[in-house]
């Protein structure tokens, strides 16, 4: 009972807390229509809120041919002028715009100024010039790293004149990476040129440090200007690079580094370049390492990487939670012309597909060409071994695409000389050729592989040919549960109770725990906007169930039939009939689970809900604080203390209010039981552990009134991560949730016997 119950404790935490997976992020305040940030402060919220309303905007009159032509001074037409052109030289538009890039100046643009480093030196491992790189978080947010590739080289350019050094760093689109056959590099992860160069601009200080010809030389910069020439300062026998920098505190809002997050990255770089080995150290003060809760607690830790398998390391790591369906993962690498494909592959017991897809080592969450020939490959290759074999009789149809990737856990990585990919984000690998590159290396290895592996060839088409029946199975229960959709005009289920607005931009679902909480929500909702859908009871845990238990499930199938997207090979966003959907639980373990329940549907048969940010957490009050006849509300235990000190309420002073006595006093209510102080004015203090307590006026107040409530948006940050978390937390193999559960037990909180 223990672990059942404290295992339902930390479903919430780590859902929603946990960094590497499914978080939620700074909360936002909803208006209706609209989303506008707001400033979590977790001070207490009167009910009572002051609203501004929106100034309403003036209108514009359209121009006329015939209407008069407004004057304009002409003080204000002549201060536009040739002067007012702005040229921003060398780095400067760098500091000027570093969102441009680096993406951002918070966390994650600070240890992007680590990975533009750091992907040089993956370069140079990929050109087969360097075996170790090294990473060094030094005192005062100083970084550096080090690689023992050929050196950035020293010579003066023919055409600039001065050191190529400092060509490379301080110049932008200044590299290697250009020059074709002529180029220092066949492949590479950078396409334009600006890596170092912008780590160079967005630092106040850097030095490069280059052990070439026999020499080392170095040269230091100031916020991208060098202040001194290239020269030699020692002899040395090796050669490499060393970068060492620190960011700049007037761009960035902060420098500290985070440990968990430079050895994620690192951990799955090494996977991609196999043979490469990847150093991480900690040399940071200990005050340095207190803010970062992710560092060990000792100082100068080492992290050391190296897998000599690549990517089919990787496919152990992320399967070791999972049950295999064969035991040999299958592993292809080969080179076709001047394309590099490198493909490996397990199945195991999942129900859905883990695809990972690289290029150059730049992920490719959106796929590409490379998945699109893989794909391909493999349903025609399967079938072809399955009809030989006689497993699939002539009768038979073939398996279909989603048949064969039920439970796969795939790495794609090919390596070409000009990737081309769609977007800035280099989300998707659009080069043609890699195509039939992918498709004949994989076509070829993986028949191979199951002639020469009957075994495993056994345990992969078994997978399939359940999961074949099994989608059959969902096709007819989506046919007969679906056919009622309001998409296709008819009824939506009963317990809903539906907003009458059809417009999904302005539309919100809110999915309440609970008929007590669900007739609070819907006689305090706005019911032109605000739907309500109560959830009975716990729903199915969709991380264990095929697609045609979730359409048998009568909660789950009023929630896909409610939000009109249908599910599976059928999933359209564009039908979505809610754009904000909210969880709203009680705050207690059973809300927690419930809401971690649904998560895991969200996450596996929805993510794309995920990714275009529809779904929403709400978060009701803790605790309500009543003075006389104003009422304030507190979000949780911090604000409530904050309130005491303030009020000079102590806990010693608190005891069980006796119904005799006549003072006033402040009563504390919690869970049915009064205590009681005494003070000049009479205080109520209440906690609210259900919704289901609070009076339709207050839940409107507190959670669903637009101008005044606070909700948390679910991101995905980390997808392998999550899918990991999931696995251990929601999975059926119970020794990594009992190993898990151990680890954190003196981090959980609210736990509850």
């Amino acid at each position: 009972m223990f672990l059942i119950v404290f295992y339902d404790t930390l479903i919430l935490h780590f859902s929603l807390i946990y960094t590497p997976n499914i978080v939620a992020m700074p909360t936002q305040r909803v208006t209706k229509g609209r989303i506008v940030s707001s400033s979590v402060t977790k001070k207490p919220v009167s009910t009572k809120p002051t609203v501004q309303k929106p100034t309403p905007a003036k209108k514009t009159e359209p121009a006329r041919s015939d209407a008069p032509a407004k004057k304009t001074s002409n003080a204000s037409s002549s201060s536009y002028s040739a002067k007012n052109i702005t040229v921003l030289e060398g780095l400067e538009a760098v500091r000027k715009r570093p969102g441009m890039y680096i993406g951002s100046t918070g966390v994650d643009g600070l240890h992007h100024m680590i990975w533009e480093v750091v992907d040089n030196s993956f370069d140079e491992a990929m050109a087969g010039h360097a075996t170790d790189v090294t990473i060094e978080l030094l005192p005062d947010h100083w970084v550096a790293v080090t690689d023992n590739g050929r050196g950035i080289p020293v010579d003066i350019h023919p055409k600039k004149k001065v050191s190529a050094l400092q060509i490379v760093m301080t110049t932008l689109h200044a590299g290697g990476k250009f020059g074709e056959e002529d180029s220092g590099y066949k492949v590479s992860g950078g396409l334009h040129g600006v890596g170092v160069s912008v780590v160079n601009a967005l630092s106040t200080e850097v030095k490069a440090t280059v052990y070439r010809d026999g020499k080392i030389w170095e040269q230091s910069y100031k916020l991208g200007k060098a202040v001194n020439k290239v020269k030699p300062v020692g002899k040395t026998k090796t050669t490499g690079t060393t970068i060492t920098f620190r960011a700049d505190t007037s761009i960035f809002e902060t420098l500290d580094y985070h440990w968990k997050t430079i050895i994620d990255h690192v951990r799955q770089q090494t996977y991609l370049t196999k043979g490469v080995r990847v150093i991480v150290k900690d040399k940071r003060s200990e005050a340095e390492r207190t803010k970062d809760t992710s560092s060990p607690p000792f100082p100068d830790t080492t992290y050391q990487c190296y897998f000599e398998g690549g990517i089919a390391s990787y496919i152990k790591h992320i399967n070791k939670n999972r049950e295999p369906k064969h035991d040999n993962i299958f592993y292809v690498d080969k080179r076709i012309d001047d394309i590099a494909v490198e493909i490996a592959l397990q199945y195991t017991d999942e129900y859905s597909e883990s695809l990972y897809a690289f290029a150059n080592n730049i992920t490719n969450p959106d796929g590409g060409m490379h998945v699109a020939g893989f794909r391909a490959a493999l349903t025609r290759t399967l079938n072809t071994y399955a009809r030989k074999k006689g497993i699939l009789k002539e009768k038979d149809i073939n398996l279909g695409g989603e048949d064969v990737r039920e439970g796969l856990t795939v790495i794609i990585s090919v390596k070409i000389p000009n990737p081309q990919f769609e977007g800035q984000t280099k989300s998707k690998l659009g080069n043609p050729e890699v195509k039939p590159a992918v498709e004949t290396t994989f076509a070829e290895a993986f028949m191979i592989y199951l002639e020469e592996n009957p075994r495993d060839a056994e345990g992969i088409l078994g997978k399939c040919l359940l999961a074949a029946r099994a989608r059959n199975a969902a096709r007819l229960a989506r046919e007969t549960v679906l056919r009622k959709s309001a998409l296709e005009g008819f009824t939506l289920p009963g317990k809903l109770a539906d907003c009458s607005s059809r417009d999904a931009s302005t539309s919100e679902l809110y999915l309440v725990e609970g008929d007590s909480a669900g007739g609070s929500a819907k006689q305090g909702r706005d019911r032109e906007t605000q739907a309500i859908l109560p959830l009975r009871g716990k729903v199915l845990n969709a991380e264990r169930a095929r697609l045609d238990k979730i359409l048998t499930n009568n909660e789950l199938k009023s929630l896909i039939i409610a939000m009109g997207t249908n599910i599976g090979e059928l999933f359209d966003i564009s039908k979505l009939r809610y754009h904000r959907i909210i969880i709203m639980t009680d705050a207690d373990v059973d809300g927690a689970h419930i809401r971690t329940l649904l998560l895991t549907l969200f996450f596996r048969h929805f993510p794309d809900l995920i990714y275009k940010g529809h779904i929403y957490i709400a978060q009701p009050p803790l605790y309500s604080v009543k003075q006389g006849k104003e009422v304030t509300w507190m979000f949780d235990d911090a604000a409530l203390d904050i309130y005491k000190q303030k009020h000079g309420i102590k806990d010693e002073d608190l005891e069980v209010l006796d119904a005799t006595d006549g003072e006033e006093t402040v009563e504390i209510e919690e869970d049915g039981i009064k205590q009681k102080t005494k003070t000049t004015s009479k205080l109520n203090i209440q906690r609210y552990k259900g919704l289901g307590e609070m009076n339709p006026d207050q839940l409107w107040e507190t959670t669903m009134n637009p101008e005044s409530r606070m909700m948390k948006q679910v991101v995905i940050e980390d997808a392998e991560r999550a899918s990991e978390v999931f696995d251990i937390l929601m999975g059926s193999e119970v020794a990594p949730r009992k190993k898990f559960i151990q680890t954190h037990a003196k981090s959980v909180k609210n736990l509850d016997i």
